[in-house]
């Protein structure tokens, strides 16, 4: 007769259980897929959104503790966010804000300036108004991208403020700590905001990507949120990009 035992199961703990998730821009896609990623594990999450009958919405699906309707770029609505939010919190993300395409002698010079700063500024808003809110080995997660590293026509001025985030990334971790700050870097996600973008073309960069990506399929909002979750729980990651494109910028 074996004198092996049975197995126990060993039973994963949630690797947020107890800790506070802060998402900015938490209403649709990423964030939206990120809060949900981050509730599974045990965090209570709080989410802003612009949209507020989209951002209730959001709130109900993924069981927010709280929801907060107001544009991020607003540097005073921002602030009052934060400054009601009790500490600590353990991690914010800020999805909100984009690239801005087009021939750039195109642009006057306030839609220069805006094109530049617009995520770098916002970025440090968040940083600010968090000081002394994310407790120390807590994080702070960036959104940038992938798909303009490659200067080519069309996209104008989103290379240079592609290439400006991890830099940026990296010396705002180094000011935070022991607060840590990363960066994801996506490339085409197939999300609420890209189907908007793209209207009727949708469907064709699709079947491009598919066709195209090492990975034989479309980069997905819960894709980036399975990165997402680990970076905020791994204790040794800061100033660093996580590329998620599905080796879009190896082969576009």
């Amino acid at each position: 007769m074996s004198d092996a035992t049975a197995a126990v199961p060993v039973q994963r703990q949630p690797e947020l259980a107890g800790q506070t998730v802060v998402v900015i821009g938490g209403s649709a896609g990423i964030g939206l897929e990120t809060a949900r990623r981050a509730r599974a594990e045990g965090a209570d999450v709080i989410i802003t959104g612009r949209n507020p009958d989209r951002l209730a919405q959001a709130a109900q699906e993924v069981g927010a503790r709280h929801a907060a309707a107001f544009d991020a770029n607003d540097t005073a609505a921002l602030a009052g966010f934060f400054q009601d939010l009790p500490a600590p919190i353990d991690h914010v993300m800020v999805t909100a804000g984009g690239p801005r395409y087009g021939p750039m002698l195109e642009m006057d010079a306030s839609q220069v300036r805006q094109a530049l700063s617009d995520r770098i500024v916002l970025a440090l808003e968040v940083a600010r108004t968090t000081a002394g809110k994310v407790r120390p080995g807590g994080s702070l997660l960036l959104v940038g991208g992938t798909g303009s590293r490659q200067v080519r026509r069309g996209l104008g001025i989103a290379s240079a403020t592609t290439a400006a985030l991890p830099p940026f990334t990296a010396a705002l971790a180094l000011e935070m700590a022991p607060v840590r700050v990363n960066l994801i870097a996506p490339g085409f996600v197939d999300t609420p905001l890209s189907a908007s973008l793209l209207g009727d073309q949708l469907e064709e960069r699709r079947n491009e990507l598919r066709a195209t990506l090492p990975i034989g399929r479309v980069v997905g909002p819960a894709d980036v949120a399975a990165l997402a979750v680990p970076i905020m729980t791994n204790t040794a990651l800061t100033g660093a990009t996580y590329d998620i494109d599905g080796g879009q910028q190896f082969v576009s």
